[in-house]
């Protein structure tokens, strides 16, 4: 009878031993893919940051070509162009001149 236990507590060791390493392997497998998880969200944010910053850009040259315009509006030269070409208006004693095309 001694052997029987002898034996009995190899497989009580050996079985301890199966659940250790069960616990560990589905840790491992948990953080890993906790990392994959996380590593993919990050990927996301990224592409949402890079989409961001060109939107950024564009209203940014797109707010300078407005200053443009703005500052152009201002001019006396260039509203007097605009009105001449675009509205046909003239100055008093002047006489519009259309071609004929």
């Amino acid at each position: 009878m001694k052997m029987a236990k002898g034996k009995r507590s190899v497989r009580l060791r050996g079985h301890r031993l199966d659940w250790f390493v069960l616990v560990v392997v589905c840790l491992l497998g948990y953080f890993a893919y906790t990392m994959i998880d996380q590593q993919l969200h990050l990927n996301e944010l990224n592409r949402d940051y890079v989409a961001a910053e060109q939107r950024l850009e564009a209203a940014r040259r797109q707010n300078e070509a407005l200053k443009e315009t703005r500052a152009q509006l201002e001019d006396p030269a260039y509203i007097e162009k605009t009105a001449r070409e675009e509205l046909g208006m003239t100055h008093e004693g002047e006489l519009p001149f259309i071609a004929k095309k």
